[in-house]
């Protein structure tokens, strides 16, 4: 046996002999010597493990005397030995399957014991290995409950062939099972669930009580004491209100309970959950439709204060409050133990969890790593608690070694500190004072986290403002505030909320903005719980709600957004259209179901929205990089679910008909360039290539076909769903405007802009671009817009059209005052159409309005320098749109933009006051009528021009 490592299969395998690093020190030698009988032939090296480790463990010693044989070949290859236990368990003939069981778990007691001892394995070796047998062990015991019941007829419908998938029943691991983290004396946690839709209604009640009987017999072959002991003690209690529910419920059941009921501890709990026996593809799913249970959509830092409730009730329940001594201190709930760390890791992933699901990891060591790869938790400070909770596990391990006692506590006498000391081959003195010290540090970084939700109101600061007693008490009667939770907690937020609001420079115009925000808030706890946990937060809503009524008025409605500045790359680089494009695919690909992926998109979208209305409103991008976008966005949005809204279609009338159909953007969304409030101009154009009717469940002619297509992507877009809505849509620049169908066909679309358009329309189709569809009919659809545009045309009847429609429109919509940037003489609507005419004339493509005006030089409508001068008003006018519509959905008034709107303006815009930017408006308007109504106007009919 004194072979290090041998050859087998072809694969080299490494003896325990091999791998041993320490060895645990005699502690009594009298049963050392005991162990010598039993270890003749064995290595030297193990037979030194051996010996130290029975004299410390009685438990180990009893192992030792009965399974000493199959430890000879063991030592030689221990993971083939623990393999072929695993496989065993379920080889058992029913008679033999408790007997069997129990030698099981001797066995892998023991060989996991010595190499953990012997340091050959490491902490998740040891706990894996554990773990890996319970499962087995669940397993085989399930099936032999259920194939009782299935022999007596008690399972309506099943055979000895459903025993392959359990007939629907499943057995989750939860806890430390969960997470393969067992203990040596672990408890098994388990919650026992059957399929209910494998049965018929009216045997239902039939197939519970079998099962319930099935789940009787396995927990009673794992945990029933025999006289080979027994395997593992199983706990069923984290199963929905166990008092009154039975040891094995339906799904459906389950889920009701979950959804209605459900605690944040059964949410933390659920984080360690897998199936570990029975029918597991049945217990994934089942899984998947509680994730919006555990996993929320927002940052969930209310979970704090409810993970520092159960801190505080564990230690109450168990007496285990007050400074850390040693003797007899718990490690596993007392101060700065092995659960201290568990809450904080889970706590951490409650919260970020819904919004990345990397962090949806059981094992406590992972999730620490993976949260600091984040940034929820410092890297030092996961490292730290890494290392400590293998510490801390290594110990407790040590102390249920002794006696196979499910104990958590450190010795409370001497002589038990040395036998510890001596199974981590140690002096008794130092391993006390690191003992004291890693439960110090752990409670130190972990303390901080959790207190910080339950501290006292802090005192409130003298304040430098006196505010309007009558708008504070108001504040009361919200319903952010009914609760009594979201009272409490924003009673402590309170007092840094005034301090920072009588820093602005409004304080009384500041505190009506947050009133009026706070006002629209339909509930507070998340919102109040974020701010708390992340205090930088309060100085960015302050900003937004004294600067921006409609920004907050949609922060109110939708403060989860706020989860985006902490939770995500809110201050990176912008991924552009296609970095969108991808992240929003990845999004829908997750979420299976219709109604889920529309709502994911609008919680997605809003993000992204409210990222770009901060960055503006910060000054980090400009206005005509804010427009870019926008746009950028809602392509995005457009592109994906164009495809899905399509899928969902056919699912009852079959798929597209013909080559498909694509969205031609127009206006503003054609060009790149859109505000906050923008709706989207949009077409359908499809092509059926010949096929009449869609082949489905419920076929419909192509052109009908279509047409409900483009219903179902508008609703997809405009409807107010849990979410709200994505955009308004936009659809009277098609032919026929609201006269014409839907959605037309490309033929129709040709011969339309062939032979029937207007002027205006070809001048709408200089903006247009084909968006979203199949790449090849997106090509055909631009290649007609090409000819289109470069056809030849009478220069004089493109000026006139134009010339009458801004007579048009001028007599139709007057401007609403200075800051109405897009209708009147001289604002974009003007320049806009002055650009288009210019790309018609020169049968120019180019979208952007800038290459209009340039068309429209060269074309000799007027000269470089009143080109440069309509560029710089075009690029001025816009910012005071895209700024405005962040401010108001409607022009802003100058009455009630507040101070820090004011600033805003003048800042976007460059200028000091807002009277210079009055003024400045009122020139750049003025010099932009001028020259696009000489640019208009027949040479036969022009003035003379003064020289200026």
């Amino acid at each position: 046996m004194g072979a290090q490592s041998r050859k087998a299969g072809g694969m080299t395998t490494v003896s325990l002999a091999a791998r041993i690093t320490r060895c645990p020190r005699i502690w009594r030698t009298e049963r050392a010597q005991d162990a010598a009988p039993f270890t003749q032939g064995m290595d030297a090296q193990v037979a030194k493990l051996v010996a130290g480790a029975v004299s410390t463990s009685p438990y180990l010693m009893a192992l030792l005397e009965k399974e000493a044989d199959w430890l000879q070949g063991a030592a030689d290859d221990p993971e083939a030995a623990l393999a072929e236990v695993i496989a065993q368990a379920g080889a058992f003939a029913p008679d033999a399957l408790a007997d069997g069981l129990r030698q099981g778990k001797r066995r892998v007691a023991l060989l996991a014991g010595l190499a953990d001892l012997g340091g050959a394995w490491a902490l998740e070796e040891v706990t894996g290995a554990l773990s890996d047998f319970a499962d087995a062990a669940c397993a085989a015991a399930l099936r032999a409950g259920l194939l009782i019941q299935i022999k007596r007829g008690k399972l309506p419908g099943m055979t000895e062939d459903d025993l392959a998938d359990a007939a629907g029943m499943v057995v989750l691991a939860m806890g430390k099972m969960g997470a393969r983290e067992l203990n040596y004396s672990s408890d098994i946690d388990l919650i026992c669930l059957f399929d209910e839709t494998r049965f018929e209604r009216d045997d239902f009640h039939d197939a519970r009580s079998a099962f319930i009987r099935a789940t009787r017999a396995m927990s009673g072959t794992l945990s029933d004491l025999t006289a080979q002991g027994y395997v593992f003690r199983t706990d069923l209690r984290l199963r929905p209100d166990p008092a009154v529910t039975p040891v094995c419920m339906a799904m459906a059941a389950a889920e009701a309970y979950y959804e209605s009921l459900g605690r944040t501890w059964e949410r933390a709990a659920y984080i360690k959950a897998r199936p570990a026996a029975g029918d597991h593809k049945a217990g994934q799913a089942f899984l998947q439709t509680l994730r919006p249970f555990v996993w929320r959509k927002h940052l969930d830092f209310a979970a704090i204060q409810d993970a520092h409730d159960m801190r505080l009730a564990i230690r109450e329940h168990k007496g285990l409050g007050g400074p850390i001594t040693l003797p007899g201190h718990n490690m596993k709930l007392g101060r700065g133990g092995i659960r201290e760390i568990e809450f904080f890791t889970q706590t951490r992933q409650l919260i970020a969890g819904g919004r990345d699901p990397a962090l949806r990891v059981r094992g406590t060591c992972e999730g620490l790593q993976l949260l600091a790869e984040a940034n929820w938790v410092p890297q030092e400070a996961a490292d730290s608690l890494t290392d400590h909770y293998r510490f801390h596990r290594t110990v407790e391990h040590r102390q249920q070694m002794v006696q196979d006692a499910q104990t958590h506590a450190l010795p409370k006498s001497d002589d038990g500190f040395a036998r510890l000391a001596c199974m981590m081959d140690r002096d008794v003195e130092p391993l006390k004072q690191e003992l004291h010290d890693r439960l110090s540090a752990v409670h130190e970084i972990t303390e901080g986290f959790f207190a910080a939700s339950r501290a006292p109101a802090p005192a409130p600061p003298e304040m430098t403002h006196q505010f309007d007693t009558a708008v504070l008490d108001r504040w009361l009667t919200y319903p952010a505030l009914r609760s009594e939770r979201g009272a409490e907690i924003f009673d402590r937020l309170k007092p840094e909320l005034l301090t920072r609001l009588a820093k602005a420079a409004r304080p009384d115009e500041a505190l009506l903005a947050f009133d009026g925000f706070l006002a629209g808030l339909p509930a507070g706890v998340q919102l109040f719980s974020l701010l708390k946990a992340n205090p930088q937060l309060a100085d960015l809503l302050i900003d937004i709600v004294s600067t921006s009524p409609a920004l907050a008025s949609h922060l109110s409605r939708n403060a989860s957004v706020f989860d985006a500045v902490i939770g995500g790359d809110f201050f990176s680089e912008w991924p552009g259209q296609e970095g969108l494009g991808a992240a929003l695919g990845a999004l829908l690909d997750a979420e299976p179901d219709y109604e889920r992926q529309l709502d994911g998109t609008r919680r997605w979208a809003r993000e992204w929205h409210f990222r770009v209305g901060v960055h503006l409103l910060r000054g980090l991008i400009d206005a005509e990089t804010a427009g870019a976008q926008y746009a950028d966005l809602a392509r995005a949005v457009l592109g994906g679910l164009w495809p899905v809204v399509g899928a969902e279609f056919a699912q009852r009338h079959g798929a597209a008909p013909g080559r498909g159909a694509v969205i031609l953007g127009m206006g503003s969304l054609g060009a790149g360039r859109l505000t906050a409030t923008s709706d989207l101009d949009m077409i359908v154009i499809y092509d059926p290539d010949g096929v009449e009717v869609s082949e489905g469940r419920r076929p419909l002619p192509a052109r009908l076909y279509y047409a409900r297509l483009t219903q179902a992507m508008i609703t997809a877009m405009t409807a107010p769903m849990a979410q709200g809505k994505l955009y308004d849509v936009d659809m009277r620049l098609r032919p026929s405007g609201n006269q014409g169908p839907v959605a037309t066909s490309l033929a129709s679309f040709a011969s339309y802009q062939k032979d029937e358009a207007w002027v205006w329309e070809h001048l709408a189709l200089t903006r247009a671009q084909a968006i979203a569809g199949p790449q090849a009919l997106r090509g055909d659809v631009e290649a007609l817009r090409q000819t289109v545009l470069t056809q030849p045309r009478a220069r004089a009847k493109i000026l006139g059209d134009v010339a009458e429609m801004r007579i048009r429109i001028a007599a139709a919509k007057v401007p609403e005052g200075i800051w109405d940037a897009k209708i009147g003489p001289g604002r974009l609507q003007d320049i806009e159409l002055l650009a288009q005419a210019g790309a018609l004339i020169g049968g120019q493509s180019a979208r952007d309005i800038p290459a209009g005006i340039e068309a429209a030089r060269a074309a000799g409508l007027f000269d470089a320098a009143q080109a440069e001068a309509l560029d710089a008003a075009y690029a001025q006018i816009w910012a005071l749109q895209c700024a405005g519509r962040l401010l108001s959905a409607t022009p802003v008034q100058s009455e009630s933009l507040g101070r820090a709107g004011v600033a805003f303006l003048c800042r976007t815009l460059g200028c000091d006051t807002l009277a210079a930017l009055e003024a400045q408006m009122e020139q750049t308007y003025m010099t932009a009528a001028g020259i696009i109504g000489q640019a208009l106007t027949p040479p036969d009919k022009a003035e003379p021009q003064e020289a200026t």
